[in-house]
């Protein structure tokens, strides 16, 4: 009988879980991901050393490789949405919880974007968040928040 052991988490599988816990919930589940993603860093890292760069440049290498892209984030940018417009419906404490609610809601306003990590400095940007919340607002009454 073949037991499942727990994976093991080297620095980079633990920076990436807390950051995917954070920001991007559902590929916080998805241990093949983390894995991959953190043996890229770790060679990546191995690598850079190997070509004489110092371990801080190494280090921003590995970084690179680790968050690619996962630097923008639709829960992130949802909950940013519940802190600033909904904030009297909904607190900073509950706004994660109901981030992970909205976002299969929200999915069909994400869908018009191209997203990538800088997104957030894009002139669509503001569009997006306008949409954004609208969505949210009627999802909210919908639900008689």
């Amino acid at each position: 009988m073949k037991q499942n052991k727990p994976m093991e988490l080297s620095y980079y599988r633990l920076s990436l879980l807390s950051f995917l816990k954070e920001s991007h919930p559902t590929l916080a589940i998805d241990d093949d991901f983390i894995k991959n993603r953190a043996d890229e860093a770790a060679e990546a890292y191995a690598e850079a050393i190997r070509d004489g760069l110092s371990h801080t440049e190494a280090e921003e290498l590995a970084n690179l490789t680790l968050f690619r892209g996962l630097l923008f984030s639709r829960h992130d940018m949802i909950v940013h949405v519940l802190w600033n417009e909904f904030a009297d419906i909904i607190s900073q404490s509950e706004a994660a919880d109901y981030a992970k609610k909205l976002l299969p809601e929200c999915e069909t306003v994400f869908s018009q974007y191209i997203l990538f990590d800088e997104f957030m400095y894009s002139p669509e940007y503001n569009s997006l968040y306008t949409e954004l919340t609208g969505c949210i607002d009627l999802w909210l009454e919908e639900n008689e928040l």
